[in-house]
């Protein structure tokens, strides 16, 4: 008889809805952070981490792989994260749309180079403009289609062809090397592109654009004799300006450090991508005023850069 009540006692805790965990998951797989999900939830970073264990052990499948000084999301956790951010996102809109408040939510989705440096630099405009708008913030990875949007609203560097999205062309970018002026200084200058070869360089994601712009100049073949990668755009940005290499510079995000002087660009050969940034949305968002009115003043924002 124990035995048959400890299966049942099981088999109810797979097919509960344990709420408070999954909000507990949400909040960890959005901030990669057992400590910043318990600082933004008001409760213990253990708490968040037993709650997180819990579900591991019912649902009988890792979330997260954690590492010394950090956790990295599974492909399970990274599907339900996915899932949770639409639902929590769906329900606030829910609420917002019936409770007595005028004050309405957005939640955006924004890569870190378009979020430091187009966007939260705009937002005293934007809160002057609509005051009773509060927007949410989502740091987002690169989105290939509907199911990874997990916002209201987001902002992606592509094409234009989103599966199950609509996108709407905000800017275009160009690319050119760019480097510190103590960098410059130290390597003993620049005159023609295979002087890079001197230099140290700095990759983002990928060698792609460092490779397209060789092409363009003429130097498919040169070598470079120290490389490092990145994956954050602001960390490129950063090493730069440090000295620690050249980087493909992308503009108009850089405008402010070239007027400065803090950082030059040696070439005036531009590589333009085919991508552009897009506002994308599932459709149908805009029926919502608060949503319509992100996009529109984003839209606005974007056009006086043409």
């Amino acid at each position: 008889m124990r035995a048959e009540i400890d299966t049942l006692s099981r088999m109810h805790s797979r097919t509960r809805l344990p709420l408070t965990a999954l909000r507990s998951f949400e909040a960890a797989a959005r901030l990669l952070s057992f400590k910043a999900a318990a600082e933004e939830l008001r409760v213990t970073p253990t708490s968040v981490s037993n709650q997180i264990r819990q579900l591991e052990a019912d649902w009988g499948c890792p979330l997260f792989v954690r590492k010394t000084r950090r956790v990295v999301l599974t492909d399970a956790g990274r599907s339900l994260s996915r899932v949770l951010s639409r639902a929590f996102d769906d329900i606030r809109a829910e609420v917002d749309a019936h409770i007595s408040t005028n004050r309405r939510t957005v939640t955006l989705a924004v890569g870190p180079i378009f979020g430091s440096r187009w966007l939260v630099p705009r937002l005293g405009k934007f809160y002057r403009l609509h005051p009773s708008i509060e927007l949410v913030l989502h740091n987002s990875p690169r989105i290939t289609s509907a199911e990874q949007l997990i916002s209201m609203v987001g902002v992606d560097w592509g094409t234009g062809d989103w599966s199950g999205l609509d996108a709407h062309r905000l800017f275009r970018i160009i690319y050119r090397p760019t480097l510190s002026p103590a960098l410059l200084q130290e390597r003993g200058g620049i005159r023609r592109p295979a002087d890079l070869a001197r230099f140290p360089i700095i990759h983002q994601w990928d060698r792609e654009e460092w490779n397209a712009w060789l092409k363009l100049v003429g130097q498919s073949d040169l070598k470079f004799a120290q490389e490092t990668t990145m994956r954050d755009s602001n960390l490129v940005i950063q090493a730069a300006l440090d000295g620690h290499g050249v980087m493909m510079g992308s503009f108009p995000f850089l405008e402010s450090e070239i007027d400065s002087g803090r950082l030059i660009c040696p070439f005036d050969t531009d590589l333009h991508p085919l991508r552009a940034y897009h506002l994308i949305h599932r459709a149908g968002a805009r029926a919502l005023p608060e949503v319509q009115a992100v996009c529109e003043w984003i839209e606005s924002e974007a056009a006086t850069m043409a």
